[in-house]
């Protein structure tokens, strides 16, 4: 029961991250007017690209936030969306010295906060940034940043700026830290400040003086500490700037950008009674993966791909048991006898007249969580994942091990192409006079790592085909998605879910060549609307975002990633 209550607690935790981001989502949308506007994995993304947020305190932390913290920024994104010109700022905004262009970022901010007014129509946005505001400011001088000259400094013109800016007063809490230093950049900034407070409203009269207040604050953090010495070599002065440049990240966040999976309808396919076609099955293939691979060569891929997992340091056991927790649900176990509540027990209705004072006669229904559930990694196996076949191998080898623990049952399953640019249904096609639009033209390949009925240590050597490179050739993902799905319905799991994992949509040169390029892509979006009500269908995007197939999805960068946050990710995906 205790690990029952647990795992609600852990999915109902999920569910309250979830409806924070919808929340805080609607809230954009709704002030700036942008219907793309939503919230992935803790990040504000316009349709499939990621917004950037420059300013420190705009950027919370999820997972020690409270809503209203949460709300704030939130609220500062949509003023910020809605009052700033990109273009113009773009123009602006000094790239030469991180510095300036830090504090420049801090003032567009406050500016665009500022139309919340003191006394404006927006009394709930204007108290959601000022709780924003102190939560930030407070957690700066936890961190440590008042106590060096830089950090001080960064941290007074903030306060300094919010308030001329906005008209709010600067926090009691900050007075007494900043007063010296205020009191020293009044001469320097006193009349960039002022310009600041008057063309507020105007982001093109307001950039100069932000500009020059910017440069000047620049200046005074290259000589904040003095003259430099044999010390600071050992000791470079920005880290000094670092609870603010770890929060800002300027140069990664202004260049990232996620692909999202071309999808389209397909004229052919839409306008065929009988659907989706398939010129010939003669060709198709079903099988285990490792019988294409020598023995002495999978042998190889095995050791190789267990020193990948070693050097991951993945907690397997923790790993379970929070899978445990995601999937478990409870189940009937017995009785327990001898309660003083509950149902009668018939067996002990004797005691009446032998114990009239006995009051444990009754027996209550004892339940344990169990992982009912079937978990289907379906990978591509197109050419493009070559390149990508050892993290994914290493990812779905953890899993399966995870899940056998967890005590949930496992699937790993591929799919591809017995051969390039049609192979032997391509030449049938050719002799058979070339007919329009033949339907799906290429030799269909489904490749099985490891089936549901296979614990993991007997399936650990085939999972390793994985790596075999000329597994790779193209893809047909909707009928691969339609196999995985007929072999989860047969089997007596409660609960079923596929992680389809793939960089890119469905791809067959010879198909897309004699009907139309989105005939796959069409197919696919098919299959996957005609399978959600029996099975739990997520995408896993490999540098891509799969949302245009998939409903819940994820973004993973397997080539970054070298921590275990590809594990988070997913085990965010189950939690939904």
């Amino acid at each position: 029961m205790t690990g029952t209550a647990t795992g609600t607690a852990v999915q109902a935790a999920v569910r309250r991250r979830q409806q924070a981001e919808e929340l805080c989502a609607a809230a954009v949308r709704a002030l700036s007017a942008d219907p793309e506007v939503h919230y992935r994995g803790g990040r504000p993304y316009r349709g499939p690209r990621p917004v950037p947020v420059h300013a420190p305190h705009a950027r919370p932390s999820p997972d020690d936030a409270d809503f209203a913290s949460l709300r704030g920024a939130a609220d500062g994104l949509a003023l910020r969306l809605r009052g700033s010109d990109p273009r113009l700022h773009a123009e602006v905004c000094p790239t030469d010295d991180p510095a300036a262009r830090l504090v420049f970022e801090l003032l567009e901010q406050f500016r665009t906060e500022a139309g919340a007014g003191t006394d404006g129509p927006l009394p709930g946005v204007r108290t959601n940034l000022r709780h924003r505001f102190l939560r930030w400011s407070r957690a700066c001088e936890e961190s440590g940043l008042t106590e060096t000259a830089r950090g001080l400094l960064l941290f007074t013109v903030a306060h300094v700026a919010r308030a001329r800016i906005t008209g709010e007063p600067v926090p009691a809490h900050a007075e007494d830290p900043i007063e010296a230093t205020r009191a020293a950049l009044a001469p320097l900034t006193g009349h960039d400040l002022a310009a600041l407070r008057r063309h507020r409203a105007d982001q093109h009269a307001f950039a100069p003086p932000a500009l020059s207040l910017a440069r000047t604050v620049a200046g005074l953090l290259a000589t904040a500490d003095g003259p430099a010495t044999e010390d600071d070599a050992e000791d470079p002065p920005e880290d000094d700037l670092s609870p603010f440049t770890a929060l800002l990240d300027l140069d990664s966040e202004s260049v990232e950008e996620t692909a999202t999976a071309a999808s389209g309808r397909s004229r052919i396919l839409a306008d065929d009674p009988g659907g989706y076609r398939v010129f010939t099955t003669a060709y198709d293939r079903e099988g285990p993966a490792a019988a294409r691979v020598r023995a002495e060569l999978l042998h190889e891929y095995r050791d190789r791909l267990d020193r990948r997992i070693a050097d991951q340091g993945v907690n397997v056991p923790r790993l379970a048991r929070e899978l445990q927790l995601l999937l478990a649900t409870p189940a009937r176990d017995g009785w327990e006898g001898g309660q003083e509540a509950g149902h009668i027990d018939g067996a002990r209705l004797t005691q009446l007249i032998t114990s009239p004072t006995e009051r444990r006669l009754f027996r209550t229904e004892r339940t344990t969580p169990v992982a009912d559930a079937l978990v289907t990694f379906l990978i591509d196996c197109s050419g493009s994942m070559k390149e990508h076949a050892e993290s994914v191998a290493m990812l779905v080898d953890v899993f399966a091990r995870a899940l056998d623990q967890a005590g949930a049952a496992c699937e790993i399953l591929g799919f591809t192409t017995g051969a390039w640019n049609g192979g032997r249904a391509r030449r049938d096609w050719l002799r058979a006079g070339r007919p329009p639009h033949p339907g799906r033209l290429n030799e269909r390949s489904h490749l099985v790592f490891k089936d549901a009925a296979t614990p993991w240590r007997r399936a650990r050597r085939d999972i390793a085909a994985l790596l075999k490179p000329d597994l790779f050739r193209e893809g047909i993902d909707g009928e691969a998605v339609e196999w995985a799905c007929a072999r989860a319905a047969a089997r007596p799991e409660s609960r079923r879910l596929l992680l389809v994992v793939s960089d890119g949509s469905p791809m067959d040169t010879a198909t897309n060549l004699t009907n139309d390029r989105h005939y796959l892509d069409h197919h696919l979006r098919d299959v996957v609307a005609r399978h959600a009500a029996g099975t739990e269908i997520h995408g896993i995007g490999v540098g891509l975002d799969l949302s245009p197939y998939y409903r819940h999805s994820r973004i993973l960068n397997l080539a970054a990633d070298t921590g275990n946050g590809i594990f988070r990710e997913v085990l965010g995906l189950l939690a939904r």
